[in-house]
């Protein structure tokens, strides 16, 4: 077995092991399984193996960014790369994704902020042409206008995500470090309503941002949003100097999100975080409901969705990646096929295979819809096959990892 290492010793400055952000995952679901994909819940674990296409490809359009948020991932910059993809060379990248066959991934278009592209429109009408879905990520800053929100949407665009990290303009501007960017996000979404264009909100999940959930959940149920995405921190860019949550933590505010999700006007997901499927599915069977009814959820249309598994990420300039947290390069756009990277490459045929796992994910009877968090296994130790140390369940028959007790058992 192939696997990609990095230089052990957690970036974030706390002693590892323990127990992650945002800034890659943007964009919206499209919550369904590829053709071909069958299979049921945590019962049978069959299927969920994304071999033939991603669900998703995230294309950073560009670096360049009028915000410093406190925890991109891309460290984005106030000017344009010289390096980035030119206007033909993302034609090229499009027709390469059409070559994954029917049904297209869906490309999510982000950055930085794509908005910074001059040729983003063209990018995405040419997306549109080819019957690729598209959507967008950008930054709330002056280029992000209703006029260019209905002229995007005019091209192509099907959804777009606005990132929300507080329930208030103190506490969000303080992750984005720009005056007016909580103001900026709520006229934004106000727009996104009125072009017809869904729309996600993308809130990100530290020790800093927990205890704020709650309000945000209900600024949430004002804003006619479809999605509700909560991106369990990974510390890499520049969250690595912020701090993730506690893995106790992080399961009792799964389960918060479940019992949300109940009555919430949207759908609920986490990103980075999905050891949510298993108390899902857990909550689910204890409700009464079959393996398939599961499957028809939200929850069960993201089974085995993961970083290198439905999901693939190309920077800007044209590196591969498994995802925009899992900062492994496989190859670049410029000089191999997407197609064959996603398909053939070791690391990602490693990372689809949940046999090949170790730790409490090798052992986990929930490994093929969950999987855990990849990037995070990354991040915390250096190799992206090792168990998700935000995860606190101990599957039947393993010991007890990091003095965590079980919070769940089989």
């Amino acid at each position: 077995m192939t696997t990609a290492t990095r230089p052990t010793g957690h970036p974030g400055g706390r002693p590892a092991p323990g127990g992650g952000h945002p800034g890659g995952h943007p964009g919206a679901h499209p919550d369904a399984h590829p053709s071909g994909i069958t299979g049921v819940g945590a019962v049978r674990a069959e299927g969920y193996v994304y071999d033939r296409a991603p669900m998703l490809v995230y294309w950073e359009t560009t670096l360049a960014c009028g915000l410093a948020c406190r925890h991109c991932r891309a460290t984005a910059q106030a000017e344009r790369d010289p390096r980035e993809l030119t206007t033909e060379e993302g034609y090229r990248l499009l027709d390469e994704v059409t070559r994954f066959g029917r049904p297209y991934p869906h490309v999510v278009f982000t950055g930085g902020d794509p908005l910074n592209r001059p040729d983003l429109h063209d990018l995405v009408r040419g997306a549109t042409a080819r019957g690729i879905g598209a959507s967008l990520a950008p930054a709330a800053t002056p280029l992000l206008t209703q006029d260019v929100m209905e002229s995007l949407r005019e091209a192509g665009i099907q959804n777009i995500s606005l990132s929300l990290d507080g329930s208030d303009a103190e506490r969000h501007d303080g992750f984005r470090m720009v005056p007016g960017t909580f103001d900026k996000t709520i006229q934004s979404a106000r727009w996104a309503r009125a072009a017809g264009l869904p729309i996600q909100v993308n809130t990100l999940v530290t020790d800093e941002t927990l205890a704020d959930l709650p309000a945000i959940y209900e600024l949430l149920l004002g804003m006619d949003i479809m999605r509700w995405s909560l991106f369990m921190l990974i510390t890499t860019g520049r969250g690595s100097a912020l701090r993730e949550v506690t893995p106790v933590e992080s399961e009792k505010l799964n389960a918060w999100l479940f019992e949300k999700s109940r009555t919430a006007p949207f759908q609920v997901k986490t990103t980075e975080a999905t050891h949510y499927r298993r108390l899902a599915i857990r909550e689910m069977h204890a409700a009464g409901m079959d393996d398939e009814a599961i499957l028809r959820t939200s929850v069960g249309r993201g089974f085995g969705i993961r970083d290198g598994n439905g999901i693939v990420f190309v920077a800007h300039d044209g590196t591969v990646n498994p995802s925009g947290f899992l900062p492994i390069p496989l190859g670049n756009v410029r000089e191999a096929s997407i197609v064959d990277l996603y398909r053939d490459h070791p690391v990602m045929r490693d990372l689809r295979n949940p046999e090949g796992f170790k730790g409490r994910c090798g052992a986990c009877e929930y490994a093929r819809v969950c999987g855990g968090s990849r990037a995070r296994a990354w991040a915390w130790t250096g190799d992206p096959l090792e168990a998700d140390p935000l995860c606190p369940y101990v599957p039947s028959g393993t010991a007890p990892q990091y003095g965590i007790a079980s919070v769940a058992t089989a």
